[in-house]
């Protein structure tokens, strides 16, 4: 009754009231003193302090530095039977009071890379029979292993971890709650769930929360996926052309090295970990390496053509074909035809043929396969090193 008497008096200074509970010079004698608030003492049992958070938004996430900006609101409530005070006393039912007046958990973000808290000296509320309620709000950035397996239509859980330092698992514990308040879907990551528990084996007071973030990002499966599908259907119609055609190697060699700089552009802007990487950067390797072996292909037997290697060898015939027609006026016959209308098919021209439908064939059964890959495989990545240890053990030697 004593502490609740100097907090009202404290907090009534400042609109000119004053309390005959007992001198100021008691007040001034405390905060010379500079004592901290302690706990709240409840007997053999850890002072629980129901959380409540609320998620309001998700702002930025950004999966090539790992990190994740969000805004939370925490409601924390405990009872303290040292603030409560009879009818009789005051006929209120609560007060408002400065938290540096009180004991409040000290909450540290183990994630946290930039925590900005809105409010350092928030307002409590206290009730006549002694329970606390305090709001604050904060804004933080934190890190995330994010599962970038199948980016980017990826699945990750997002933790944040509240510790209270200051304290012990005997003297504090916390019972947290979750709740998403996000009204915005016009985002690229959606909080697809949110939970909050408290760890196991801990030797400090801790609660987790944790988001379930989607990705839902079409634009950018449309912006890589579709474009290396189009480059294939373009190469496979530039097979297409003849191999006496110039124009056919300066269009392969053209087309690689455009998709060159597409492929160097898209490795930089995906992101990469030690483990379970994007299987979009397996995916656009393969065709690499594909348009790689059509373009030498190409050359290959334009340069054999050119020599004519595998070139039919035609006898000469001494006597022009005018004359042989003149003597012998009987109609030739459509084979007869054909061999003049143009030249017989090369060896070079079957095997390009040959390797045109090999190629598409390859293209087709590399696609099946990543699909298959892409529904079927699991990674997961290997857990820290510090994960098995709670906070405070004896690291394993």
């Amino acid at each position: 009754m004593t502490i609740l008497q100097l907090l009202l008096e404290l907090s009534l200074l400042g609109s000119g009231m004053t309390l005959l509970w007992m001198p100021l010079a008691c007040l001034d004698s405390l905060l010379a003193t500079e004592v901290s608030p302690q706990i709240p003492d409840n007997g053999s049992a850890p002072l629980l302090v129901d959380v409540h958070v609320f998620v309001s938004n998700v702002f930025d996430v950004n999966i090539l530095q790992y990190t994740v900006s969000s805004a939370l609101l925490l409601r924390l409530s405990w009872f303290d039977p040292h603030l409560s005070w009879h009818e009789s006393t005051d006929p209120r039912s609560s007060i408002t009071l400065p938290s540096n007046l009180l004991w409040t958990p000290d909450l540290t973000i183990r994630e946290g890379l930039s925590v900005e808290w809105r409010e350092h000296n928030p307002r409590a509320r206290v009730s006549r029979k002694g329970f606390v309620e305090l709001y604050t709000a904060v804004t933080t950035k934190t890190n995330c292993d994010f599962e970038l397996l199948r980016f980017p239509s990826d699945k990750s859980d997002c933790n944040l971890s509240f510790y209270a330092f200051s304290n012990t698992v005997e003297e504090l514990a916390f019972h947290p709650h979750a709740v998403n308040e996000i009204v915005s879907v016009k985002r690229e990551y959606m909080v697809r769930g949110l939970k909050a528990q408290v760890p196991d084996q801990q030797l400090v007071p801790c609660f987790q929360v944790t988001l379930s973030l989607e990705n839902t990002a079409i634009k950018t499966t449309m912006a890589l996926v579709v474009p290396g599908v189009a480059i294939l259907l373009a190469d496979i119609c530039g097979s297409l052309l003849p191999l006496k055609a110039t124009e056919r190697i300066s269009y392969k060699v053209t087309l690689l090295l455009g998709y060159l700089v597409f492929h160097s552009s898209l490795v930089q802007a995906l992101p990469s970990s030690s483990s379970c990487n994007p299987l979009l950067i397996s995916y656009f390797t393969v065709l690499l390496i594909l348009l790689s072996l059509s373009t030498m292909e190409t050359v290959l037997m334009s340069g054999l053509l050119a020599r004519g290697n595998f070139s039919p060898k035609s006898r000469p015939n001494p006597v022009p074909r005018e004359v042989l027609d003149t003597a012998n006026p009987k109609p030739r016959s459509e084979e007869s035809q054909r061999r003049v209308e143009g030249p017989r098919k090369t060896w070079v021209e079957a095997m390009d043929h040959i390797f045109l439908l090999m190629y598409a064939a390859i293209i087709g059964c590399s696609q099946i396969i990543f699909v298959i890959v892409w529904v079927w495989w699991e990674c997961k990545s290997d857990p820290p090193p510090a994960t098995d240890i709670p906070h405070g053990g004896k690291p394993k030697i």
